[in-house]
């Protein structure tokens, strides 16, 4: 089975400790122009350092396993898999500014199915890293194609970037889609129309090369 898509990110031969991720935060705040030692900013290093740990958990999480789980008694149903709507929220690579948005995945299904839940899990293994939209939309469609093997499977996401809304070009209110279409999402246009008839978004804004 391929797991080419399942890559585990490189990670740092070691980990630094807790108390050299809140150095880390004491030297920005006093980089930013404030003193640590203040008040109020006293037990920010310590919450800071917490709030990592939940922003950027999906590293410790093999997105594989993740799916593993699977059945096979589907009475023959053969049809389309949509879980839509589903929020997330992530952090650009490049500043690491908050990404929110929503997900759409679907797939069809060749012999066996997965539970539900998982698909959003997969969702959030790949979303608590450090990302890039186009990165993430690529590895939950590549990851569910490698593991399940179906016949197709698509994934839309739509997200604003604070990167761009509360810095650099300033522009709030806007957002980014990104999509990934495999198998039959790709080749057959009414299998992708319907797709995206069933999440929403009007035919034509993403086309067969997604």
């Amino acid at each position: 089975m391929a797991r080419s898509a399942a890559k585990k990110p490189a990670r740092p031969n070691r980990q630094p400790s807790q108390a050299e991720a809140e150095d880390a935060v004491r030297t920005l705040i006093r980089w930013a122009g404030d003193d640590p030692a203040r008040e109020g900013l006293r037990e920010t290093p310590a919450r800071v350092a917490r709030a990592y740990k939940e922003f950027f958990r999906g590293y410790g999480v093999d997105p594989v396993q993740v799916l593993t789980r699977t059945f096979e008694e589907t009475d023959g149903y053969d049809e389309m898999i949509v879980l839509k709507d589903m929020r997330f929220e992530s952090h650009c690579e490049h500043h690491m500014a908050p990404i929110i948005g929503r997900a759409h995945v679907a797939y069809l299904p060749s012999k066996r199915v997965v539970g539900i839940s998982k698909l959003a899990r997969l969702l959030d293994v790949y979303a608590k890293r450090l990302q890039i939209q186009e990165k993430l939309t690529a590895q939950i469609a590549n990851t569910l194609n490698d593991v399940l093997q179906p016949r197709g499977v698509a994934v839309v996401i739509d997200a604003s970037h604070q990167c761009m809304t509360t810095r650099g070009v300033h522009k709030p209110g806007t957002s980014m889609i990104t999509s990934r279409m495999l198998g039959a999402f790709r080749s057959d246009a009414s299998t992708r129309r319907e797709f995206l008839a069933f999440i929403g978004m009007p035919h034509g804004v993403i086309g067969s090369n997604a």
